[in-house]
C-alpha cells in the first residue's frame, strides 16, 4: 500500500526545510526549487503543498508566531507578576537552538518584509502582540509596586530591549549567549522594582 502522507506533518518538514536554507544560505536563496531539495521533494511535489514561493514563504514566518505563542499558552500559571514576566520573556528570546531558529529566521523575514505585504502584515502582527505582551507585563509589574506607572514608557523601554537582544543574539551568539540575554532580562526587571522604590522616597 502506498504511504499515507499527513498533509499538516508534510507541510511543517517543509517549514523547518525553510528554516534551514534560510539560517545557512539566507533568505534570497529560499526559492521553490531550493527547499523541495533540501526536503527531499520534487519541485511537483512541493505544490501540492504551496501553490507559490509567497504561500510557502507566508506560511513559514506564521509558523514562527504560532509556535511562540503555542509556548506562552502552555506556560504554568504563575501568580507573582515577577516570576511570570521572566518565565515569559524567556521564552521570546533566542535561548535554546529552536528559539535561536526562530529568531533568525523571524529577522530574515522582517527584513524581506519591507517589500513584501504578505510578509508586512504578520511582521506587523507579531509586532502589535509583543508589544501588546509587554504592556501587559508592566502593568501587572507596576500594580505590584515592581515597576515605574508610566506604562508606556516602561512598554517601549521593554519592547526595545527584546528586540536589541534578539538582532545582538542573531548577530553574535557568542557573546550574547543564553546566559547573557537572561542575566539581561533579570537586571531590567530588579531595575524597574529599584526605579519604582525610589520614586516613592
Amino acid at each position: 500500500m502506498p504511504k499515507v502522507v499527513d498533509a499538516a506533518e508534510r507541510r511543517l518538514e517543509l517549514v523547518e526545510a525553510v528554516w534551514r536554507v534560510i539560517r545557512r544560505d539566507g533568505l534570497e536563496q529560499a526559492s521553490v526549487r531550493n527547499v523541495a531539495r533540501e526536503a527531499g521533494l520534487s519541485m511537483g511535489s512541493l505544490r501540492h503543498y504551496f501553490a507559490s514561493q509567497s504561500e510557502l514563504m507566508v506560511f513559514a514566518f506564521r509558523t514562527v508566531i504560532d509556535r511562540i505563542e503555542s509556548r506562552l499558552a502552555a506556560l504554568e500559571p504563575e501568580p507573582d507578576p515577577r516570576r511570570r514576566a521572566q518565565r515569559v520573556l524567556a521564552e521570546l528570546l533566542p535561548l535554546d537552538d529552536e528559539r535561536r531558529a526562530e529568531n533568525e529566521v523571524w529577522l530574515a523575514f522582517t527584513s524581506r518584509a519591507m517589500v513584501d505585504p504578505a510578509l508586512r502584515a504578520l511582521r506587523d502582527e507579531g509586532y502589535q502582540a509583543l508589544r501588546a505582551g509587554c504592556e501587559t507585563m508592566i502593568t501587572d509589574l507596576a500594580a505590584a509596586g515592581l515597576a515605574p506607572t508610566d506604562i508606556q514608557a516602561e512598554t517601549q523601554r521593554l519592547h526595545a530591549l527584546l528586540d536589541g537582544l534578539a538582532v545582538h543574539a542573531a548577530m553574535r551568539p557568542d557573546i550574547h549567549t543564553a546566559q547573557g540575554l537572561a542575566a539581561a532580562i533579570a537586571h531590567h526587571l530588579d531595575g524597574l522594582a529599584t526605579e519604582r522604590s525610589a520614586r516613592r522616597v
